[in-house]
Protein backbone atom coordinates (compact mmCIF):
# COMPACT_ATOMS: atom_id res chain seq x y z
CA UNK A 1 0.00 0.00 0.00
CA UNK A 2 2.47 2.56 0.94
CA UNK A 3 4.43 1.91 -2.76
CA UNK A 4 1.43 2.32 -4.63
CA UNK A 5 0.78 5.76 -2.44
CA UNK A 6 4.52 6.91 -3.50
CA UNK A 7 4.00 5.46 -6.92
CA UNK A 8 0.92 7.82 -7.16
CA UNK A 9 2.33 10.64 -5.80
CA UNK A 10 5.33 10.31 -8.25
CA UNK A 11 4.52 9.51 -11.08
CA UNK A 12 0.61 10.46 -12.47
CA UNK A 13 1.13 14.11 -10.76
CA UNK A 14 4.77 13.98 -11.97
CA UNK A 15 6.25 15.56 -8.96
CA UNK A 16 9.57 13.55 -9.19
CA UNK A 17 10.20 14.37 -12.69
CA UNK A 18 9.51 18.24 -11.57
CA UNK A 19 11.66 17.70 -9.10
CA UNK A 20 14.13 16.28 -11.50
CA UNK A 21 13.89 18.92 -13.70
CA UNK A 22 14.02 21.75 -11.72
CA UNK A 23 17.90 20.27 -10.55
CA UNK A 24 19.01 19.49 -14.34
CA UNK A 25 18.04 23.71 -14.35
CA UNK A 26 19.71 24.11 -11.48
CA UNK A 27 22.76 22.61 -13.32
CA UNK A 28 21.99 24.83 -16.41
CA UNK A 29 22.19 27.76 -14.39
CA UNK A 30 25.07 26.65 -12.62
CA UNK A 31 27.39 25.68 -14.93
CA UNK A 32 26.90 28.65 -17.09
CA UNK A 33 27.34 30.96 -14.42
CA UNK A 34 30.84 29.62 -13.62
CA UNK A 35 31.75 29.25 -16.84
CA UNK A 36 31.47 33.42 -17.12
CA UNK A 37 33.14 33.49 -13.53
CA UNK A 38 30.19 34.10 -11.32
CA UNK A 39 29.13 32.34 -8.60
CA UNK A 40 25.44 31.08 -9.84
CA UNK A 41 21.84 29.83 -7.41
CA UNK A 42 22.43 27.78 -4.71
CA UNK A 43 20.76 24.21 -5.48
CA UNK A 44 17.40 24.93 -4.28
CA UNK A 45 16.86 28.35 -5.90
CA UNK A 46 14.70 26.91 -8.32
CA UNK A 47 12.84 25.36 -6.13
CA UNK A 48 12.37 28.40 -4.43
CA UNK A 49 11.19 30.66 -7.35
CA UNK A 50 8.85 28.11 -8.22
CA UNK A 51 7.07 27.42 -4.60
CA UNK A 52 6.86 31.96 -4.61
CA UNK A 53 5.55 32.17 -8.41
CA UNK A 54 2.75 29.34 -7.50
CA UNK A 55 1.61 31.01 -4.26
CA UNK A 56 1.49 35.01 -5.82
CA UNK A 57 -1.57 35.98 -7.02
CA UNK A 58 -2.09 35.99 -10.96
CA UNK A 59 -3.61 38.82 -12.57
CA UNK A 60 -5.72 38.59 -16.14
CA UNK A 61 -4.65 41.45 -17.98
CA UNK A 62 -7.20 43.05 -19.73
CA UNK A 63 -8.62 42.29 -23.67
CA UNK A 64 -7.17 38.39 -23.19
CA UNK A 65 -9.52 35.35 -23.08
CA UNK A 66 -9.39 34.86 -19.39
CA UNK A 67 -10.19 30.62 -20.36
CA UNK A 68 -7.01 30.76 -22.45
CA UNK A 69 -4.73 32.72 -19.95
CA UNK A 70 -5.86 30.33 -17.70
CA UNK A 71 -5.55 27.05 -19.26
CA UNK A 72 -2.33 27.36 -21.52
CA UNK A 73 -0.28 27.43 -18.78
CA UNK A 74 -1.89 24.22 -17.84
CA UNK A 75 -1.95 22.48 -21.58
CA UNK A 76 2.09 22.95 -21.43
CA UNK A 77 2.82 21.33 -18.59
CA UNK A 78 0.13 18.70 -19.37
CA UNK A 79 1.68 18.05 -22.46
CA UNK A 80 5.28 17.79 -20.92
CA UNK A 81 4.64 15.48 -18.61
CA UNK A 82 2.40 13.45 -20.83
CA UNK A 83 5.51 13.56 -23.42
CA UNK A 84 7.69 11.84 -20.62
CA UNK A 85 5.43 8.75 -19.77
CA UNK A 86 6.72 7.45 -23.23
CA UNK A 87 10.52 8.13 -22.92
CA UNK A 88 12.88 5.93 -20.81
CA UNK A 89 13.71 8.43 -17.83
CA UNK A 90 16.99 7.79 -16.20
CA UNK A 91 17.44 4.70 -17.96
CA UNK A 92 14.11 3.22 -16.91
CA UNK A 93 11.86 1.47 -18.50
CA UNK A 94 9.05 3.96 -20.28
CA UNK A 95 5.61 3.95 -18.49
CA UNK A 96 3.52 3.52 -21.66
CA UNK A 97 4.89 2.28 -24.76
CA UNK A 98 3.30 1.83 -28.33
CA UNK A 99 3.92 1.53 -32.18
CA UNK A 100 4.18 5.01 -33.30
CA UNK A 101 4.90 6.65 -29.87
CA UNK A 102 8.06 9.27 -30.94
CA UNK A 103 5.87 10.24 -33.57
CA UNK A 104 3.38 11.40 -30.29
CA UNK A 105 6.30 12.45 -28.23
CA UNK A 106 7.83 14.35 -30.71
CA UNK A 107 4.11 16.33 -30.89
CA UNK A 108 3.79 16.61 -27.57
CA UNK A 109 7.34 18.31 -26.99
CA UNK A 110 6.14 21.28 -29.73
CA UNK A 111 2.72 21.54 -27.23
CA UNK A 112 4.80 23.73 -25.23
CA UNK A 113 6.22 26.13 -27.59
CA UNK A 114 2.51 26.38 -29.37
CA UNK A 115 1.38 27.02 -25.64
CA UNK A 116 3.76 30.31 -25.18
CA UNK A 117 3.19 31.79 -28.71
CA UNK A 118 -0.74 31.44 -27.82
CA UNK A 119 -0.30 32.90 -24.50
CA UNK A 120 1.66 36.02 -26.39
CA UNK A 121 -0.74 36.48 -29.00
CA UNK A 122 -3.63 36.50 -27.15
CA UNK A 123 -2.92 39.57 -25.30
CA UNK A 124 -2.65 43.49 -26.10
CA UNK A 125 0.59 43.82 -25.05
CA UNK A 126 3.24 44.72 -27.74
CA UNK A 127 5.85 42.85 -26.09
CA UNK A 128 3.93 39.72 -25.66
CA UNK A 129 2.89 40.20 -29.38
CA UNK A 130 6.26 40.73 -30.66
CA UNK A 131 7.74 37.88 -28.49
CA UNK A 132 5.07 35.45 -29.84
CA UNK A 133 5.57 36.42 -33.63
CA UNK A 134 9.52 35.02 -32.70
CA UNK A 135 8.06 31.82 -30.90
CA UNK A 136 6.42 31.01 -34.02
CA UNK A 137 8.96 31.75 -36.50
CA UNK A 138 11.64 30.23 -34.61
CA UNK A 139 9.31 27.31 -34.39
CA UNK A 140 8.53 26.95 -38.10
CA UNK A 141 12.48 27.04 -38.85
CA UNK A 142 13.86 24.86 -36.76
CA UNK A 143 10.80 22.13 -35.89
CA UNK A 144 11.33 20.30 -39.16
CA UNK A 145 15.27 19.89 -39.08
CA UNK A 146 14.87 18.68 -35.40
CA UNK A 147 12.16 16.23 -35.82
CA UNK A 148 13.83 14.80 -38.92
CA UNK A 149 16.77 14.50 -36.77
CA UNK A 150 15.38 12.62 -34.07
CA UNK A 151 14.20 10.08 -37.23
CA UNK A 152 16.75 9.23 -38.40
CA UNK A 153 18.12 6.44 -35.72
CA UNK A 154 14.45 4.84 -36.84
CA UNK A 155 15.21 5.20 -40.70
CA UNK A 156 19.04 3.67 -40.16
CA UNK A 157 17.84 0.32 -38.66
CA UNK A 158 14.71 0.03 -41.33
CA UNK A 159 17.37 0.63 -43.76
CA UNK A 160 19.49 -1.61 -41.71
CA UNK A 161 17.11 -4.39 -42.44
CA UNK A 162 16.57 -4.42 -38.73
CA UNK A 163 12.44 -5.44 -37.83
CA UNK A 164 11.41 -2.17 -36.23
CA UNK A 165 8.46 0.47 -35.61
CA UNK A 166 8.45 4.27 -34.48
CA UNK A 167 8.57 2.69 -30.92
CA UNK A 168 11.15 4.82 -28.60
CA UNK A 169 11.56 1.43 -26.43
CA UNK A 170 11.84 -0.42 -29.56
CA UNK A 171 14.64 1.89 -30.90
CA UNK A 172 16.27 2.40 -27.67
CA UNK A 173 16.62 -1.48 -26.86
CA UNK A 174 18.12 -1.49 -30.44
CA UNK A 175 20.36 0.95 -30.24
CA UNK A 176 22.10 -0.69 -27.05
CA UNK A 177 23.16 -3.57 -29.43
CA UNK A 178 25.38 -1.74 -31.62
CA UNK A 179 27.73 1.29 -31.87
CA UNK A 180 26.57 4.61 -31.10
CA UNK A 181 24.68 6.38 -33.63
CA UNK A 182 26.30 9.31 -32.40
CA UNK A 183 29.06 7.83 -34.75
CA UNK A 184 27.62 6.41 -37.12
CA UNK A 185 25.45 9.59 -37.84
CA UNK A 186 27.26 12.57 -36.29
CA UNK A 187 25.12 15.18 -38.52
CA UNK A 188 21.88 14.35 -37.73
CA UNK A 189 23.23 14.39 -33.57
CA UNK A 190 24.38 17.75 -33.58
CA UNK A 191 21.06 19.13 -35.30
CA UNK A 192 18.95 17.29 -32.89
CA UNK A 193 20.99 18.46 -30.33
CA UNK A 194 21.16 22.13 -31.21
CA UNK A 195 17.48 21.57 -32.45
CA UNK A 196 16.94 21.09 -28.57
CA UNK A 197 18.19 24.26 -27.17
CA UNK A 198 15.79 26.24 -30.16
CA UNK A 199 12.96 24.46 -28.77
CA UNK A 200 13.81 25.37 -25.35
CA UNK A 201 14.97 29.09 -26.12
CA UNK A 202 18.03 28.57 -24.88
CA UNK A 203 21.34 30.82 -26.01
CA UNK A 204 21.86 31.52 -28.91
CA UNK A 205 18.04 30.90 -30.07
CA UNK A 206 16.69 32.99 -26.84
CA UNK A 207 15.33 36.03 -29.30
CA UNK A 208 11.95 35.16 -28.29
CA UNK A 209 12.29 35.86 -24.83
CA UNK A 210 15.30 38.72 -25.15
CA UNK A 211 15.00 40.40 -21.77
CA UNK A 212 16.63 43.42 -23.24
CA UNK A 213 14.23 43.79 -26.09
CA UNK A 214 11.16 42.70 -25.33
CA UNK A 215 10.89 42.32 -21.50
CA UNK A 216 9.75 38.47 -21.01
CA UNK A 217 8.85 38.07 -24.57
CA UNK A 218 4.98 36.31 -24.75
CA UNK A 219 5.32 35.96 -21.02
CA UNK A 220 5.52 39.61 -20.31
CA UNK A 221 2.00 39.29 -19.06
CA UNK A 222 2.04 36.62 -17.11
CA UNK A 223 2.87 36.14 -13.17
CA UNK A 224 2.33 33.87 -10.51
CA UNK A 225 0.68 30.58 -11.40
CA UNK A 226 0.59 30.69 -14.56
CA UNK A 227 4.07 31.90 -15.09
CA UNK A 228 5.38 29.00 -12.89
CA UNK A 229 3.34 25.95 -14.61
CA UNK A 230 5.49 27.37 -17.85
CA UNK A 231 8.54 27.43 -16.22
CA UNK A 232 8.15 23.46 -15.02
CA UNK A 233 6.86 22.55 -18.38
CA UNK A 234 9.94 23.69 -19.66
CA UNK A 235 11.78 21.90 -17.12
CA UNK A 236 10.50 18.83 -17.45
CA UNK A 237 10.78 19.08 -20.96
CA UNK A 238 14.72 19.69 -20.80
CA UNK A 239 14.73 16.16 -19.46
CA UNK A 240 12.62 14.95 -21.93
CA UNK A 241 14.73 16.57 -24.33
CA UNK A 242 17.98 15.21 -23.03
CA UNK A 243 16.90 11.63 -22.50
CA UNK A 244 15.16 10.79 -26.36
CA UNK A 245 18.63 11.72 -27.41
CA UNK A 246 20.61 10.07 -25.22
CA UNK A 247 18.50 6.94 -26.18
CA UNK A 248 18.54 7.69 -29.76
CA UNK A 249 21.95 8.61 -29.83
CA UNK A 250 24.32 7.74 -26.79
CA UNK A 251 24.05 3.65 -27.14
CA UNK A 252 20.64 3.08 -25.88
CA UNK A 253 19.00 1.60 -23.00
CA UNK A 254 20.87 -1.43 -21.06
CA UNK A 255 19.18 -3.23 -18.23
CA UNK A 256 20.31 -3.01 -14.53
CA UNK A 257 21.16 -0.17 -11.90
CA UNK A 258 23.98 0.01 -13.57
CA UNK A 259 23.13 1.18 -16.85
CA UNK A 260 20.74 3.31 -15.55
CA UNK A 261 22.80 5.08 -13.73
CA UNK A 262 25.09 5.44 -16.96
CA UNK A 263 22.07 6.60 -18.84
CA UNK A 264 22.08 9.62 -16.15
CA UNK A 265 25.15 10.52 -16.65
CA UNK A 266 24.67 10.39 -20.24
CA UNK A 267 22.03 13.29 -19.84
CA UNK A 268 24.37 14.89 -17.75
CA UNK A 269 27.20 15.02 -20.22
CA UNK A 270 24.51 16.43 -22.83
CA UNK A 271 23.57 19.19 -20.52
CA UNK A 272 27.37 20.09 -20.17
CA UNK A 273 27.67 20.15 -23.85
CA UNK A 274 24.66 22.49 -23.98
CA UNK A 275 25.98 24.28 -21.26
CA UNK A 276 29.06 25.00 -23.18
CA UNK A 277 27.17 26.07 -26.40
CA UNK A 278 25.69 28.59 -24.66
CA UNK A 279 28.70 30.23 -22.97
CA UNK A 280 30.63 30.59 -26.58
CA UNK A 281 27.75 31.57 -28.81
CA UNK A 282 25.94 35.22 -28.86
CA UNK A 283 22.32 35.66 -29.12
CA UNK A 284 21.24 35.23 -32.98
CA UNK A 285 18.65 37.58 -34.11
CA UNK A 286 15.36 36.00 -35.37
CA UNK A 287 16.39 36.40 -39.00
CA UNK A 288 20.13 34.73 -38.21
CA UNK A 289 17.99 31.80 -36.82
CA UNK A 290 15.91 31.26 -39.72
CA UNK A 291 18.45 31.26 -42.03
CA UNK A 292 20.61 29.05 -40.18
CA UNK A 293 17.60 26.16 -40.00
CA UNK A 294 16.47 26.63 -43.23
CA UNK A 295 19.92 26.71 -45.30
CA UNK A 296 22.16 24.47 -43.01
CA UNK A 297 20.20 22.54 -40.84
CA UNK A 298 18.01 21.34 -43.02
CA UNK A 299 20.77 20.55 -45.64
CA UNK A 300 22.93 18.64 -43.16
CA UNK A 301 19.79 16.64 -42.22
CA UNK A 302 18.82 15.56 -46.04
CA UNK A 303 22.79 15.25 -46.66
CA UNK A 304 22.78 13.01 -43.42
CA UNK A 305 19.98 10.49 -45.03
CA UNK A 306 21.25 10.80 -48.76
CA UNK A 307 25.16 9.11 -46.80
CA UNK A 308 22.67 7.08 -45.64
CA UNK A 309 20.56 5.88 -48.32
CA UNK A 310 23.69 5.42 -50.60
CA UNK A 311 25.42 3.47 -48.16
CA UNK A 312 22.95 0.59 -47.77
CA UNK A 313 22.41 0.79 -51.86
CA UNK A 314 26.07 0.37 -52.34
CA UNK A 315 27.24 -1.60 -49.20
Amino acid sequence: MALDLLNLLFFPAGLGLIGAGLLYQWADRKLLARFQNRLGPRWFQPFADALKLLGKEEIHPAGSSPVLFAFLPVLALAGALTAALYVPLFGLAPVFSFPGDLIVTLYLMSLLTMCIGLAGAQTRDRFSLAGALRVFTQMFAYEAPFILALLTPAVALRLAGQPGSWQISELATAAAGRPWFLLLLPITFVVALVGLMGKLELPPFDAPEAETEIVAGALTEYSGRGLALFSLARAVELVVGLTLVTALYLGGVGSGPLAAVLFTAKTVGLLLVIVVLQTLLARLRIDQTVNLWWRIGSVLVLAQWLLLILYQVLR
